[in-house]
């Protein structure tokens, strides 16, 4: 890792140009014009976006917005307890069921993609491979889900390729650990639903007795080695074994290579094959770092460009993710995103932020994926977190320009979707549900019946859509913002009279070709009028003279250049002015 350098405002590290601008969409939702929402509602009455939703007109309006990469989600066939009996594939239990729908994160079948996704159930790998050629027509790159810990407790693929053989086939089901098996056992134990689970509400799903004959028992996804997980437990699935004994002291079994571990290789390699740029790697934490170092130079002996990014919660394990794990990215949620957070609700301080680019990520920061929604965080919209999706604006801006890494956005994020109401299996909890057919009323206006025209929107909605647009084109396309390095401002700035450092926050990325300041207000309302000070060291390490005089070209907001940095700092607005000598 870098060290801090002698000036206590910047590092040493080197930022490497991955300023990829990730858009996350769930086909299910993104493409769904149903707008009846009933709670617990089946496809049939609520709808359900398909592949071919994505259509040419999406992918332009959502390249327009800056985007690089378009990370589709919930793809692979999970459980559900939707009917394809016609097509062979049988609702599943509802007992072990999250939600109508289905978890996408509760897998059936690695080898295939879920039907929901398809017009015609029995073309729906034509119809993904479709919106994959689709999206690299529009010379977007696409990612999506492996998902390693855990699978649906009926996984059977029934689309593997020939040759390969099931999940679980071969193992000795009479021991509770054996490095060669592929799941962990409980011999002699029946599953047991846990007491109280009511799928569906005031609604019957299918087989719904409170039974599920599993025998013997498998320990279950997240880590809970009981025959009778609770309700609060991922129960609906069941954990991998990738030879370690948790049980026995979480003594390891890594060599020979463990068959789940060549089992997880060939259907990486499987959807590499169907020409994706990259994988999003579900829990990455709760399978062994070692199967990360094993597998991922595998996959790319296939494709080296392809990438990896792990969804991560460690701070003090992400150095060694990315280096024996050989992650290309991971997420930022525990350093940035929860500062971030604070600050958009009116607690915290910026000192955080400092916090985390001189301590977490000091030294691969430009490797830390960024963000302020996804599918498992609340809405900025939602009452839940900030209310209004303006406060979003110095967050994402922060977000976006703070390091040389990837930025994503979530659908709906851009027109301030606030999650409202209880979808069925998920509560009224600020988040758009992934378990229940659903529309997202306020991304619904912009989709407008598939126009992608945004017409149905508010003036507000339109103006918070050009925001993100304009950010995260200036994201990806200014040079100091994609690969320059860093200064922080605060210590110049603190001890101005108008200089709230609790509630403001400016740095500097520069190159030698371009240099940019960038400056935010996270309070919700209070206007700031500071003058901006950019001190001779900062100057220097931009390579700028202090006898120049300089002008200031907001590339944020637009406008006529600026000859001071006399600055009126509205509530939750951002700034990034470029610096150019007169």
């Amino acid at each position: 890792m870098a060290q801090t350098a002698t000036d206590p405002n910047t590092t040493t590290e080197v930022p490497k140009d991955n300023k990829l601008v990730i858009y996350q969409l769930m086909p299910r939702l993104f493409g769904n014009k149903v707008a009846l929402n009933k709670p617990y509602g089946s496809i049939s009455e609520n709808g359900c976006g398909k592949f071919n939703d994505i259509t040419d007109k999406a992918l332009d309006e959502i390249k327009k917005m800056g985007v690089s990469h378009v990370w589709y989600t919930g793809v692979i066939e999970h459980a559900t307890m939707t009917d394809y009996s016609s097509q062979g594939i049988p609702a599943d239990d509802a007992d072990v069921v999250k939600g109508r729908a289905g978890s996408p994160y509760a897998i059936r079948d690695y080898y295939d993609v879920a039907p929901d996704l398809a017009v015609v159930v029995k073309n729906r790998m034509p119809e993904y491979e479709a919106l994959i050629k689709r999206t690299h027509d529009k010379d977007l790159k696409v990612l999506m889900d492996f998902i390693p810990n855990h699978v649906a407790r009926s996984y059977r693929s029934d689309a593997k390729p020939l040759g390969v053989v099931d999940l679980g086939t071969l193992d000795d089901k009479t021991k509770a650990f054996a490095p060669n098996n592929n799941f962990y056992y409980l011999p002699g134990k029946s599953f047991a639903v846990p007491a109280g689970y009511n799928p569906l509400g005031p609604l019957k799903g299918p087989r719904e007795d409170g039974k599920f004959f599993e025998v013997p028992a498998k320990a279950t996804g997240n880590d809970v080695f009981s025959a009778a997980p609770s309700i609060d437990d991922w129960f609906e699935t069941v954990k991998l074994n990738y030879g370690v004994d948790y049980q026995n002291g979480r003594k390891t079994a890594f060599a020979p290579v463990p068959d789940t571990w060549k089992k997880m290789r060939d259907i990486l390699v499987y959807w590499a094959g169907k020409n994706v740029d990259g994988f999003r790697c579900d829990m990455a934490e709760m399978v062994p770092l070692e199967f990360w170092a094993y597998v991922i130079p595998e996959v790319k002996k296939v494709n080296p460009d392809i990438i990896f990014i792990a969804e991560a919660y460690n701070p003090k394990e992400y150095s060694a993710y990315l280096t024996t794990g050989k992650f290309d990215f991971l997420y930022d949620k525990v350093g940035l995103y929860d500062n971030l957070r604070k600050l958009m609700q009116q607690q915290g301080t910026t000192e955080d932020i400092t916090k985390v680019w001189k301590e977490e990520s000091n030294g691969f920061s430009s490797k830390m994926l960024r963000f302020l929604e996804n599918h498992d965080e609340q809405r900025i919209a939602s009452k839940d977190f900030a209310t209004d999706p303006r406060r979003a604006i110095p967050a994402m801006t922060v977000t976006a320009t703070l390091a040389s890494g990837p930025v994503m956005l979530y659908s709906g994020q851009e027109v301030g979707e606030p999650a409202n109401g209880a979808e069925g299996f998920s509560g009224e909890d600020g988040r758009t549900t992934i378990f229940d057919y659903w529309g997202v009323p306020e991304h619904q206006k912009w989709l407008n019946q598939g126009k992608f025209d945004g017409a149905r929107l508010s003036p507000e909605q339109k103006d918070l859509r050009d925001f993100y647009a304009r950010l995260l084109n200036v994201a990806g396309s200014s040079e100091a913002i994609r690969k320059g390095r860093f200064y922080e401002l605060q210590d110049a700035n603190n001890l101005g009279k108008e200089y709230n450092q609790r509630h403001l926050y400016a740095f500097l990325r520069h190159t030698a070709a371009q240099q940019v300041l960038v400056v935010v207000n996270f309070s919700a309302d209070k206007t700031y009028r500071p003058v901006i000070t950019i001190p001779a060291a900062a100057m220097r390490a931009m390579g700028l003279s202090a006898s120049k005089v300089y002008t200031y070209t907001d590339l944020l907001n637009g406008g006529e250049p600026r000859n001071a940095l006399n600055l009126n700092l509205a509530p939750n607005s951002a700034y990034i002015f470029e610096i150019k000598s007169r």
